[in-house]
This record gives structure tokens, sequence and C-alpha cells, in this order.
């Protein structure tokens, strides 16, 4: 079976947050606002279900809601993408993915560590993705993501070679944050139909001129319109992109306060959603960080007129 590489298309790719009520279930209605927030702001495709998701504090039956919601909410609009395999058995990972391709999404996104699993090695990578490609529909593309929760376990630039050459990957989400080896992945994937989506605010611009495919980040939860400009825009206005690679740089060090409920606090006047989140912290939001959410809306107003 012939597979479409073409859905996965250069682009800015947000990782989609999960809205909850304040009683902890799924708030659909906040979903779709959020959805269609995603749509105006001319985002080229979403990732449905990832750790900016939630996944981690999902049932499987919650993530395929989610993932069906947006795909029906969607309506071929965009592509969507999801991962949300969490478990560490191969076979479960297996049933999990097996349920999550049924879905009808355009690609499946698998999670290194998780492949990885304890022994954090190339090997049991290989061995794991073998094991599933065998295991899935052999018409799907396949992604990569470099997800740092619950450890970090980094695709090198001959690993991703590696998977390139299987013939099933379109899609990566880098999280290396390092500009050296973005290049040295980028380049051992030339000629390929796999693509690299930069996850870090910092790197992005470099990563573009470099001939990375885009941006795939929790930044694009803040304000997504500022990244399609950039991604779409560089090449053109370069003393514009400069200017607004500096502020993006800067803005994404909210990521680092309580993400995801920063973004839920920043969303929450935009289209309606509530700050209420699954993932533990040891203390919620200050009054002084959802200040820094209003000031962080107000600048970004100014770089989209401005742009």
């Amino acid at each position: 079976m012939v597979i479409n590489m073409k859905q996965i298309t250069d682009g800015v790719w947000p990782t989609m947050l999960t809205p909850f009520t304040d009683d902890n279930k799924i708030d659909y209605e906040a979903t779709e606002r959020l959805i269609e927030w995603y749509i105006e702001n001319k985002v080229d495709g979403i990732f449905a279900m990832c750790q900016s998701s939630e996944m981690f504090y999902l049932t499987l039956q919650e993530k395929l809601n989610i993932i069906n919601f947006t795909i029906k909410t969607v309506n071929k609009r965009v592509p969507v993408i999801a991962s949300g395999h969490t478990s560490f058995d191969i076979k479960k990972q297996i049933s999990e993915l097996s349920h999550i391709t049924e879905t009808g999404i355009d690609a499946l996104v698998l999670i290194t560590n998780i492949l990885a699993t304890e022994e954090k090695t190339d090997d049991k990578f290989k061995k794991s993705v073998e094991e599933i490609i065998n295991q899935l529909p052999s018409d799907i593309p396949l992604g990569i993501y470099e997800c740092p929760h619950p450890f970090k376990y980094l695709v090198s630039p001959q690993l991703l070679k590696w998977c390139s050459d299987t013939g099933r990957f379109a899609f990566l989400k880098d999280t290396c944050c390092d500009i050296d080896i973005i290049k040295e992945k980028i380049n051992s994937i030339k000629g390929t139909d796999m693509k690299l989506f930069n996850a870090n605010s910092a790197t992005l611009l470099q990563s573009l001129q470099l001939g990375g495919a885009g941006f795939s980040g929790v930044m694009a939860n803040f304000h997504p319109e500022l990244y399609v400009w950039l991604v779409h825009n560089y090449k053109t206005d370069i003393a514009k992109a400069q200017k607004l690679q500096e502020f993006l740089s800067i803005a994404s060090f909210v990521e680092y306060v309580n993400y995801p409920e920063c973004a839920k606090v920043y969303l929450g006047s935009v289209i309606g959603m509530g700050s209420h989140t699954r993932r533990p912290f040891e203390s919620k939001l200050t009054a002084t960080n959802k200040v820094q959410m209003e000031h962080l809306r107000n600048v970004t107003k100014l770089f989209t007129e401005a742009l």
C-alpha cells in the first residue's frame, strides 16, 4: 500500500492542549474553540495528542475521544497527527497505537523514550520500532517525538537516518534545543520524506535556514500566528524575521512557568478556557504570573499588528 507522506506539510503544528472543567472532566466546548482558534491563526496541522495534551494523565478512552473529536471538528481543513502510547510494555503499546491508528489520523507519532524504555539504547529503540511497524497498518505515515517526560531520549542523526531509511517516517518533533545537533539531523534526512519540526523557539529561525520544515512546540499555544508568519516569511523579510525571532526567544521563557497551566491562563480571556490541569504542580500560578500572561498577550497583539 502507498503511504501518503504529503499530509505532513511544512509549517506550524501546535501541540494541542486538553481543556478541563473545574470538576476534572474534558471540556469539549473549550476544545472546539481551541481547535477553531488554531485554524483561524492559519496553522498547518495539529498535533492532537502529546505531552501538552496531558496524555500521561488521560485514560486510553479519553485519548481516543479527544482525537476523534479533533478529527471531526477539523473536518479535513488541516491534517491531524497524534501520539498517546504511554505504556512501557511493547504489547500494550501496540494495542494503544492500534486503537489510535483506527481514529483516522493522518500520521501516528511514536514517543522515543517509551520505545527505548529504561535501557535507553539505540538497539532497544530499533527493536521496538521494528516490532511496531510489523504490527501496524503499512499505509499510515509515522512520526517521532522526543518527549521530555518521563525522561528525554534524543534520537541521534545516525538513528534518525535509520528511521528515514525504513520509508515509514515523515515527521520528527525535535527537542534537542541544540542548533549544531539540529544541523546534523537535517543533513542526515536530506532527500528523504522525513521532515524536522523544531520544538525550540530560540533556535527556530536558524533551523529553518538550515532546511528545517517548521515549528511544533508549546509556544504555538500562546501566539501561533507569530510562528506561522515567521515560518512562511523568513526568506522574504529577513530583517523583520530576525526581530520577531528575538521576541519569540525571550517570550518562550514562559513555558517554564507551570506549563500547561500558564498556557490555559493565557488563553482564558482569548477563547474561554479554564486553567484546570491534571499535571501535578507543587504550587499554582501566582497573581504575578497571571499578570505576566496578560502582558504577554498585549505584546503579542503589538507584534501581530506590526506584521
